[in-house]
């Protein structure tokens, strides 16, 4: 077996996409003749003070041995220089989507984690994107050589196809899912929704809650100002066994988001065969084929206005972005291909090998 250090920050079982991802390919890279074992870094990154940066490396020089290191892009690409080389090869970088990329931050901030993931990346001995766009936008913006990143898109498990909500009073539910900060734009969607409050709609958002308190707070203003509090339902951080029956019992999923790495939710809402309303933001765009969603620019309250009415006030359009949306899910990567694409460049790049 080839010996695989997985670094991740933070809880591993945290629920969002990321650690999502995490957990799906540690549980089947041993098929592919991996044994990983996973090392906890702390939860600040990608803010890490020195002395987390200094159990970093402790952390993974640690019983190392012949060991390839494989450290959540959360983490490295905040680790300077100086750590990566202390850490020493071969060592792979896992990018879900840049740090940089992230809504909210000040400029300052924004060309600071640029420029530490530039440096980061340059160190890796081989990158794990998780989308094509990723891969892409590493190229482009990181100066990251084609050669060294393989694309490993997430995986999504086979549903059953939703219900729908069945409301008696012709209510249409709408779901979205995605950790309460900046990047999900929530605020845009919540905007375009006070837009159609002449229609019969009810919106859940599921979703860690603990991210960015100033934005909750904000939101929850928002919310009460536009008098929309008995509309909208926070249900916060879902396990699997309680989001499953949401989607299977929801009308139409949205993602408002301003960027997304891949975008998780949208291909398991793809696999319910829910109507989808998305916006266009990175990844998002080619996560969902062209026919299956309904696909508006980021951070245009208009737009997403006028596609909620359709979808809320047409029964044939939903049918027909559904039927769209479960023919495609047949075309999705499972869990088992994203493995192989990484458990190859880890076996490439054991010392053994």
């Amino acid at each position: 077996m080839t010996r695989l250090l997985f670094a991740i920050p933070g809880d591993l079982s945290t629920m969002t996409g990321g650690y999502g991802y995490d957990r799906r390919i540690i549980a089947a890279l041993p098929q592919f003749g991996i044994e990983v074992e996973t090392r906890r870094l702390a939860d600040r990154f990608p803010f890490p003070s020195q002395s987390d940066l200094k159990e970093a490396v402790s952390s993974l020089t640690k019983d190392r041995g012949t060991a390839v290191v494989m450290i959540d892009g959360l983490a490295y690409g905040a680790l300077p220089p100086a750590c990566i080389k202390a850490v020493s090869g071969p060592i792979i970088g896992l990018v879900h989507h840049p740090l940089a990329y992230e809504a909210g931050l000040s400029e300052a901030m924004q060309k600071g984690l640029h420029a530490s993931e530039k440096n980061a990346l340059s160190l890796a001995d081989h990158v794990i994107a998780t989308s094509p766009t990723t891969g892409k936008a590493l190229e482009a913006d990181f100066a990251v050589p084609a050669n060294k990143i393989t694309i490993a898109e997430p995986g999504t498990d086979r549903a059953p196809k939703a219900i729908g909500s069945g409301t008696p009073n012709g209510r249409v539910d709408l779901l979205a899912v995605g950790a309460i900060v900046p990047r999900k734009a929530y605020d845009v969607l919540i905007n375009a929704l006070s837009q159609i409050v002449d229609l019969n709609w009810h919106l859940r958002i599921v979703g860690a809650m603990d991210r960015a308190p100033d934005t909750v707070r904000a939101l929850r203003d928002q919310i009460s100002r536009l008098h929309l509090d008995e509309r909208i339902e926070w249900m916060g951080e879902c396990p699997s066994d309680q989001l499953e029956p949401l989607y299977h019992h929801c009308d139409v999923f949205v993602m408002p988001s301003h960027y997304e790495g891949f975008g998780m939710a949208l291909t398991e809402a793809m696999a319910h065969g829910l109507p989808i309303l998305s916006t266009t933001g990175g990844a998002a765009a080619q996560t969902i084929e062209d026919g299956a969603a309904l696909k508006i620019p980021p951070a245009d309250v208009p737009a997403m206005a006028q596609a909620l009415r359709l979808l809320i006030s047409d029964p044939a359009q939903r049918a027909k972005l559904s039927a769209a949306a479960w023919s495609a899910a047949g075309r999705l990567t499972q869990w088992n291909e994203s493995a192989r694409h990484i458990a190859h460049v880890i076996h490439a790049l054991a010392p053994s090998r």
